[in-house]
Formats: C-alpha cells, structure tokens, sequence
C-alpha cells in the first residue's frame, strides 16, 4: 500500500514540475503515472550499474557527476515513455532536482509517527 500511495505521489511530483518548468512535459495523468514508475525501474536496475562505471570521476568530481547520471535517467525515461518529453540534459537536470525536492517533501507526509 506504502508503495502505491508513494508511486502517486511521484506522479503528482511529476504533473505538478511539468506545469512549472516550460523544458518538461507530460501528456496526461495516466502518462505521468507510467513515469513514476518508469523512474523507478530505471533507478533500482540501470543507477546502479551507472554508479559501479563511473566511479572514478564521480570521486575526482567528489560526488556531483551524481547529479548528471540522474539526469541521464530521466532522458532514458524519455527516450522509452511517448507521451514524456524533456528538451536537454539542463532541463533534466533541473526536474531531477526539483523532483528530489518535492519527492521528500511529499513522502516525509507519509511517514509515521514512531513515539506510538
């Protein structure tokens, strides 16, 4: 159920920075739905594989090529959903900022309160 509510609010996420930022765009809700879910694919199978191969210049660049590999996943997200669309790498690499941003934002409301 965790997991639903979580895959909702990604797409809610998604919706919402494809109205703000003009270089990003979503189709429909089902569209940015398929995103969410798409993105997470892509950031449990191919990030990792990512990080292992460029290790080296993620340590010279002392972490922040990180950011850029994000990037890279949302234009592969790109490439394989029809109805996303990101115009270059800048763009992606600003959404996938704001989508960090607004993803904890959004999931700290569901966590629970670990006093009870």
């Amino acid at each position: 159920m965790k997991f639903l509510l979580r895959m909702l609010l990604s797409a809610l996420a998604v919706v919402i920075l494809s109205k703000v930022l003009p270089g990003v765009g979503v189709d429909s809700y089902v569209t940015a739905i398929i995103v969410a879910l798409v993105l997470s694919l892509l950031n449990f199978l191919v990030k990792p594989l990512l990080i292992i191969l460029t290790l080296p210049i993620t340590l010279i660049t002392l972490g922040i090529f990180l950011l850029f590999i994000n990037a890279f996943i949302i234009l592969l997200a790109d490439y394989f959903i029809a109805g996303f669309s990101v115009q270059n790498i800048w763009w992606a690499l600003l959404f996938s900022l704001l989508l960090s941003f607004l993803q904890s934002i959004l999931f700290s409301l569901l966590k629970e309160d670990k006093k009870k």
